[in-house]
């Protein structure tokens, strides 16, 4: 596939995606790298964005340009969008209680704090990326649970086994502390996501270095 079949594939996919307005947003190719620009209407839309991207075959990296515009009348207070955000970690009962702190500034959310598991970092900065008026959010949410470096490869090693989308002899795992490398090749994009969120599920993991290729 070359670089101007690969745009095409690219821009009919935004197109597809409902939550996207594809209009405002441009398409450029070259080897495999797609690099978007343009602008969307809030931080929601702009993820969307990228993962409509990453599941056009072919993609091997993507160069994130867009810009995020509200409308003038659209524009929210730093302490409403705090408060709206600490209402949303509240109100969300995988999270635990008093552990998250929030910071705004012109709409940047910083997170920080403590939880156990790695979905409970990635379920705050969900349900924050879905507030109106948020501009980008910085995750400095750590996981304090500790765990063997030869239980959490284990584990790792058997999660990948179990998985029918997954050549798990081409993946090699290393881990130090309770941070995780992963090394190797994959088919595609989503392959290699699996793989990610594999190492990411073991209870402990506070980092992986995703050094898989396509």
């Amino acid at each position: 596939m070359n670089d101007s079949e690969l745009r095409e594939l690219v821009i009919d996919e935004l197109e597809f995606e409902p939550s996207i307005d594809a209009g405002n947003i441009d398409v450029a190719a070259k080897d495999g790298i797609i690099t978007l620009s343009g602008y969307v209407a809030s931080y929601a839309e702009k993820m969307a964005t990228e993962r409509a991207v990453r599941r056009v075959r072919g993609v091997n990296a993507i160069a994130q340009e867009i810009e995020i515009r509200y409308s003038t009348d659209k524009k929210i207070n730093d302490d409403e969008i705090a408060r709206r955000c600490v209402n949303i970690i509240a109100w969300n009962t995988t999270l635990p209680e008093g552990k998250l702190t929030v910071k705004v500034e012109r709409g940047w959310v910083t997170l920080s704090g403590e939880v156990p598991w790695h979905f409970q970092r990635v379920a705050a900065k969900s349900g924050v990326r879905k507030i109106s008026g948020v501009t980008g959010i910085t995750n400095l949410i750590t996981i304090k649970a500790r765990v063997q470096a030869a239980d959490i490869k284990s584990r790792i090693e058997d999660a990948l086994k179990r998985s029918a989308e997954v050549e798990a002899h081409a993946i090699r795992i290393l881990v130090t502390d309770s941070s995780v490398r992963l090394e190797g090749k994959v088919h595609d994009w989503r392959e290699g996501e699996i793989v990610e969120k594999a190492a990411w599920s073991v209870p402990g993991v506070m980092a992986v270095d995703d050094r898989l290729t396509v």
